[in-house]
C-alpha cells in the first residue's frame, strides 16, 4: 500500500525525494501517514481538497478489506 501511495503522489510533486509514508496499525484499522515537502502540500491537497479526496478514494478501493481492518490516509503538514 505504501508503494501505491508513493506511485500516485510522485508525479504530482516537485520534490519526490521528500515523500514519506508511515504505517500505523491498530486493532481494527490501519492508518497511512503521508508527508511531503511543504512546497508541495498544495499540489497534493488540490483545490478544495479534490486531489486529496481522489488519492484517498483510490487507496480505500485498493485496500479492499485489508484483513478486516479499515484503512485511513492522513496527509501530514
Amino acid at each position: 500500500m505504501k508503494q501505491l501511495i508513493e506511485t500516485i503522489v510522485k508525479p504530482l510533486v516537485d520534490y519526490p525525494e521528500d515523500i514519506r509514508v508511515a504505517q500505523e496499525e491498530h486493532d481494527n484499522r490501519v492508518t497511512y501517514k503521508l508527508s511531503v515537502n511543504p512546497d508541495d502540500m498544495g499540489k497534493v491537497i488540490g483545490k478544495q481538497g479534490r486531489v486529496a479526496k481522489a488519492i484517498r478514494t483510490i487507496v480505500y478501493s485498493a485496500a479492499g478489506s485489508h484483513h478486516g481492518k479499515k484503512v485511513y490516509l492522513d496527509i501530514i503538514d
